[in-house]
Parts: C-alpha cells; structure tokens; sequence
C-alpha cells in the first residue's frame, strides 16, 4: 500500500477583479507526517514564480468543509453549495480560494482509509525523529 495519497485539484482564487481565476493545485497527504495535509500551488501559479506548498492540520480541514475553522494563517470555511473557502495568510497577503467540497470530502476519506482520525501518532515514528534531531545537534 502506497504511504502517499496526492489529489490534482483545481482552485478558484478570488480577486478584487470581477473575474475568479483557476488555477491548479495538489493536495497531499503522506504518512511520514500523518497529521498534516499538503496544498501545493506549481511555480506558473505563484507570484514569486517558484512552487508554494502550504502545510496544515488534516483536522483543520476536515473541520473547516462543515464549519469554520482556524484562527492562523490557514482557515477553512463551507461556502454554498460544493464549495469550500481556503484562505491562506502570508506577510504578502491573502490568498482566498474556492475548492469543491465533494473533491476534499473524497481525498479526506483517503487519506482516513491509510489513517484513521485519531490513530495519527500511532504512525509517528518518535526514536527515528529523535535520531535525526541528535545527529543535527552534533
């Protein structure tokens, strides 16, 4: 069984302009980091021209589709019908984007069907981090 779980999404960025730009993501899901969730935007989308990947708690966003949740730089709230409002908060600004509900429902159930919700530090594996956290100090 493969430990990763990636999802394409398209995301609709909303501008102070009259029109919503589409832009592609991933959503991604790993089980070296079992309680996050990875959103990455490729470079041709980004201001900076470089990928941004933007990491956050796999509860938060499963809170966040049914009712609002978050109070960092990431906060997830329903929207209508089928949608979902990520806001991303940075020193440069807000990023405010439109995902499908039903396409996060689907990857949450994903990454649930490889971890339960609540079984994550099940999967932690706390003598390798505290290797590798002593080795950098050396």
């Amino acid at each position: 069984m493969s430990t990763v779980i990636e999802q394409a999404v398209q995301v609709r960025l909303v501008a102070p302009a009259p029109r919503m730009d589409t832009v592609p993501a991933t959503l991604r899901y790993d089980l070296d980091d079992p309680f996050a969730v990875r959103m990455a935007f490729p470079a041709p989308a980004t201001l900076e021209g470089v990928e941004a990947v933007w990491a956050f708690s796999r509860e938060l966003l499963a809170d966040g589709v049914d009712e609002p949740a978050g109070v960092g730089d990431v906060r997830v709230r329903p929207f209508g019908y089928d949608r979902t409002v990520v806001e991303l908060h940075a020193p440069e600004g807000v990023a405010v984007l439109h995902v499908r509900t039903t396409v996060l429902r689907e990857f949450l159930s994903r990454t649930r069907h490889l971890v339960p919700a609540g079984d994550e530090h099940r999967f932690l594996d706390l003598e390798q981090d505290l290797r590798e956290l002593l080795r950098d100090a050396c």
